[in-house]
């Protein structure tokens, strides 16, 4: 199997569930007068990123790896969504980067050397192990955490949106 397969694929899979995911929790509060604001800014615990933060940080992670295993220069997103709507404009735009990329890109990435800087420690990295380590657990985490925002103010999501099946 191809780097790309195991990249690409399933970030831009986990950008459109998340942007279903936002959809959704868009309707509800349109259907029940709630300011959107409400659901833009809900966590799970104080000491939590947002709902507008984790899908900001989803963009980051997988503008991030796309770039950084393509040999690219990251794209730059100014982080000043405050609306669904500014959210969905960042996803297509992180997705329309990713589209961007081709498996020869990646061509022997999977042996780069990657390093992150994080809180002033140099965390070094292949590149499968960039993406099996670092980038799918963060993605992961994120997504799951904005489906557990909205499910908790209560949106009725199910596993299926999380995963993207059946719609």
């Amino acid at each position: 199997m191809e780097l790309y397969d195991v990249s690409i694929a399933p970030l831009q899979r986990n950008l459109n569930n998340l942007l279903h995911l936002l959809k959704q929790g868009e309707q509800f509060a349109s259907l029940n007068n709630i300011d959107p604001q409400v659901l833009l800014q809900s966590r799970l615990a104080i000491d939590m990123y947002p709902l507008l933060k984790q899908v900001q940080l989803v963009s980051d992670m997988s503008k991030g790896a796309g770039a950084r295993l393509a040999g690219l220069e990251i794209p730059v997103f100014a982080d000043d969504e405050t609306s669904f709507e500014a959210l969905y404009a960042r996803i297509d735009r992180t997705a329309a980067f990713l589209s961007q990329i081709t498996p020869t890109q990646l061509g022997g990435a999977d042996q780069k050397q990657v390093v992150l800087t994080i809180r002033q420690v140099d965390l070094t990295f292949t590149g499968l192990d960039y993406l099996e380590k670092w980038v799918m657990p963060n993605v992961y985490f994120h997504v799951t955490t904005a489906y557990n925002i909205l499910r908790h103010v209560g949106v009725p999501l199910g596993k299926t949106d999380y995963l993207g099946q059946k719609r």
